[in-house]
């Protein structure tokens, strides 16, 4: 960390300068830092002629807590090379990374401010065509190709350790499978929902389901994830979308960065009934969000379907049976994973607009244990849903709780 150190918007507008063929030295450029996240510095580069930029760079500490949780930043190699890897494979999904500094921890990318963040837009009441077919196609591709039916012995155990990721990995174990779960401090619980947090606590059944999923994170390194793809990291208009934020990246369950985005469709879909006080536009808005759930899930696996059957380089992978074994297992473990979602999104740490922005309080109350009580169900039930169906089918029928 010798030749580290911080960014001020000026030092922004210089790491951009000096790496961007769209910028001129005679440009008029201007930095201005904006988001609110909790790891990184994020400032947008503009010249006079309206071209801009954004520059990323990782803190050596959570932003939010301060110096007393230091961080690596060696995440930003982490989400740079992710992001390559993944713009290679699906770059029409990816937003472009232009430079890396492994010194500085900074990316230089391209400015996706065209396009809206999904969860805004969703909150908004807002619909995409699109969203669930391009996601699907980002998906199937981006994990294929990462994974074995790809990559030999010796090629996937040299990407698995070039891409550990310890120390966020584990804030995603905390945060996804450990505190929703037991009565810690870093939960952010509403008051009105604390009895159904406590029965959290004491629910044997689910726990040890929770358990699986969890060990299946820690040592089940099936592709290269995103590792977290909610709606806060795509950007979407009626035509295209782009995956942001992979600092999270890492080899893992490939159910797992599907659930991701099944389980903010579904926090959507929960949120609905408090954003929303015109039934019939509700109901419509619901009705939206499943049928993007089901293709998701349909695109997703016919395509990797496709790929399975044309580009699977490991002849003991080859097996049309074994692929379909294959596949069902990932909708299992996707459907887990999506619960787990649900839950940490509710009582957890970080929480959602789609369930903040919700201004009655009783309803929004009565929202949240919704998504407790779908949560729960599609952990205990991931084995027994077989197809995206029976999953919408159980969501239309589970009642909103009083």
């Amino acid at each position: 960390m010798s030749d580290y150190h911080i960014f001020t918007a000026d030092g922004a507008r210089h790491f951009a300068l000096s790496h961007a063929d769209a910028f001129r030295d005679s440009d008029q450029l201007e930095a201005k830092e904006f988001g609110d996240g909790n790891l990184n510095l994020v400032f947008r580069v503009k010249n006079q002629h309206g071209r801009s930029l954004i520059v990323k760079q990782a803190l050596p500490y959570a932003r939010c807590v301060g110096e007393s949780w230091p961080l690596t930043i060696d995440r930003a190699r982490i989400e740079a090379e992710v992001l390559l890897r993944h713009g290679r494979l699906c770059p029409e999904h990816t937003v472009q990374v232009l430079h890396y500094d492994p010194a500085l921890a900074a990316i230089l990318m391209e400015d996706l401010g065209q396009l809206e963040i999904l969860r805004s837009a969703l909150v908004a009441g807002k619909q995409f065509p699109l969203l669930a077919s391009q996601m699907a196609q980002y998906l199937a591709h981006t994990l294929f190709h990462t994974s074995d039916f790809v990559l030999n012995g010796l090629q996937k155990k040299a990407e698995v350790a070039r891409f550990l990721n310890p120390e966020l990995c584990l804030i995603t174990e905390d945060l996804f499978f450990t505190d929703p779960y037991c009565n810690h401090e870093r939960n952010n619980i509403h008051q009105a929902i604390l009895p159904q947090a406590r029965e959290l606590w004491h629910d044997d059944a689910l726990q040890a389901e929770v358990a699986r999923l969890k060990a299946d994170f820690l040592s089940k390194p099936q592709a290269l994830l995103h590792g977290d793809v909610h709606s806060g990291s795509i950007f979407v208009s009626a035509t295209q979308c782009k995956v942001i934020d992979a600092e999270f990246g890492f080899y893992g369950p490939i159910g797992f960065d599907v659930g991701s985005l099944l389980g903010n469709l579904l926090l959507s879909y929960a949120g609905q009934f408090g954003l929303q006080e015109d039934t019939s536009v509700r109901e419509q808005q619901q009705a939206y969000l499943l049928e993007q759930i089901a293709t998701l899930w349909q695109g997703f696996a016919s395509e990797f379907s496709q790929l399975m059957q044309t580009q699977t380089k490991e002849s003991s992978f080859a097996s049309s049976s074994y692929q379909s074994f294959f596949l069902q297992q990932v909708l299992a473990d996707s459907i887990g994973y999506a619960g787990c979602e649900l839950i940490r999104r509710t009582v957890g740490l970080a929480h959602v607009a789609d369930l903040e922005q919700i201004r009655n309080e009783p309803q929004q109350a009565r929202c949240e244990r919704f998504a407790l009580a779908l949560g729960r169900q599609l952990i205990l039930q991931r084995h027994e849903l077989t197809t995206i169906q029976q999953l919408n089918t159980l969501v239309q029928h589970l009642p909103l709780p009083a």
